[in-house]
């Protein structure tokens, strides 16, 4: 009999009235059953960390950084158990799951090395005007308050470290909304902060249901909001409280270019092996999943064949299989909008060249091509396993064809000249571009985030922690410098 999962609140297990089953996306079977916070506990838990924000903004940065530790380790420790929960939940192939599993060990580890350093202080001098002689001016980082994290289903693990490793880090109580398709990896984050000193209130994680989300957003006591989703709901929230911070991660296109200095047989098979692994992988459930594939014309009659060929090769089937590379999307009504976007463009005019098949919640790794500009899937982002490939004359056409879309999360150029790099990083409207491979790379410690309907705001730890932060100045008086 499957047991039901307490959620946190303010730093030790509750349950509330009511609960909801966790299935797998694969399979039908229940993973866990989650206990559901009461609006009386979600009161108590928004309550605790107002009460404790400035406590545990003055908590030690070691007392912090322990804490960070010892969630990392505790990854560590408990990996393979983690990533077989993520897999169950999420549909996730077991090998991603192990390996985000280890993204997040780094994400409390950056950290924890971050709250060991960040808010040492600058000191500026005034006397550079005769006003100022004999004052300095030191400058620190403070909380703007409570964070209130919302976690996607895409990577539930890594994505709710993101959200409270650095609130943690900086000194910021958060209260943490996981997804409610995959809640089981949130909560194992409390689980391990439970066995840390952290004061009571400065972490709750809560899997209420998305229709009770609006009263948190408006809560005046929760002033900052972190929220990693889709761009109709991340706006929806910013229009809602123009008067808080808000992080939004939202949606992409991504854009692989593949320029005609990449044309040798190597470049080629490592190009198509990248793109179609990375188009396929989480079942293209990520923002930064190739989506659009933008190859000049010298290299693409050699390119599109190779690319279907990895595309095809690509091992679908069980996720808790290691050998399988693409298991289900999150849901069947997932896939069942994937099927109508593919459907449109193909009744459009849209060129298949494998897949287009769907199976419950699979969906076959699929390759279109010679797509109409204004069908859905050149528009929107797909969520899913699905390529489309569009031959470009030259390097202005084919950075044209990526800045052509309302998103820029970030975009991936295959070129072997270093001046076309940094033309690229001048002229494509992204977050982040990847030189010599696929849009997909994201390093935890790095800043990320798009322009455009991407998003606003930037995550990677440090970068988070000055999202939750703001500057204030001292000015020290009579000083003799």
């Amino acid at each position: 009999m499957t047991s039901t999962h307490a959620f946190w609140l303010a730093g030790r297990q509750a349950t509330g009235e009511d609960s909801f089953d966790v299935t797998s996306p694969w399979d039908g079977r229940l993973v866990g059953r989650v206990s559901v916070p009461t609006d009386a506990q979600v009161e108590e838990a928004v309550a605790a960390a107002y009460a404790v924000r400035d406590e545990f903004a003055a908590t030690p940065a070691h007392v912090r950084a322990a804490a960070l530790d010892h969630v990392s380790k505790r990854l560590v420790e408990r990996t393979e158990e983690i990533a077989q929960l993520i897999s169950a939940e999420n549909g996730k192939p077991i090998k991603w799951a192990r390996g985000e599993v280890g993204r997040a060990v780094s994400v409390f580890r950056f950290a924890a090395e971050e709250a060991r350093r960040f808010n040492g202080g600058e000191a500026q001098r005034l006397d550079t005007d005769a006003g100022g002689q004999g004052r300095l001016a030191l400058t620190r980082r403070f909380p703007k308050g409570v964070v209130l994290g919302i976690a996607p289903f895409n990577f539930p693990l890594n994505l709710c470290a993101h959200k409270v490793a650095p609130a943690i880090a900086a000194g910021a109580p958060i209260i943490l909304k996981p997804a409610p398709a995959t809640p089981l990896s949130g909560l194992v984050i409390g689980e391990l902060l439970a066995e840390t000193e952290l004061p009571a209130g400065s972490w709750s994680i809560l899997p209420v249901a998305n229709d009770r989300m609006p009263t948190l957003v408006q809560d005046e006591r929760l002033p900052v909001i972190s929220f990693t989703g889709s761009e109709k709901v991340g706006y929806a929230i910013m229009d809602s409280v123009p008067r808080k911070h808000c992080t939004l991660e939202l949606g992409g296109n991504g854009a692989a270019v593949v320029l005609g200095d990449w044309a040798s047989d190597a470049d080629l098979d490592w190009a198509a092996t990248r793109i179609a692994t990375f188009s396929n992988y989480q079942g293209g459930q990520s923002c930064i999943s190739v989506q659009r594939v933008i190859a000049d014309a010298s290299v693409y009659d050699r390119l599109l064949p190779r690319i279907v060929a990895a595309v095809e090769a690509q091992a679908t089937g069980d996720p808790s299989d290691d050998g399988t590379d693409v298991g289900p999307l999150v849901s069947e009504d997932a896939a069942q909008r994937v099927e109508t976007w593919v459907d449109e463009a193909v009744a459009a005019g849209a060129t298949l060249l494998t897949g287009g098949k769907r199976d419950g919640a699979s969906y076959a790794p699929t390759v279109l091509t010679d797509v109409p500009a204004d069908v859905t899937i050149a528009c929107e982002e797909v969520f899913g396993p699905v390529l489309t490939v569009r031959r470009v004359d030259g390097e202005a056409e084919a950075f044209d064809a990526v800045n052509d879309s309302k998103y820029g999360l970030q975009a991936g150029v295959f070129t072997h000249d270093l001046q076309v790099a940094f033309r690229a990083h001048r002229a494509l409207e992204v977050g982040g571009v990847v030189i010599g491979d696929v849009p997909s790379y994201r390093a935890d410690q790095m800043p990320y985030g798009g322009a455009k309907q991407s998003g606003v705001g930037r995550e990677g730890v440090r970068f988070a922690m000055d999202d939750y932060t703001y500057e204030r100045v001292l000015v020290l008086t009579g000083l003799a410098l």
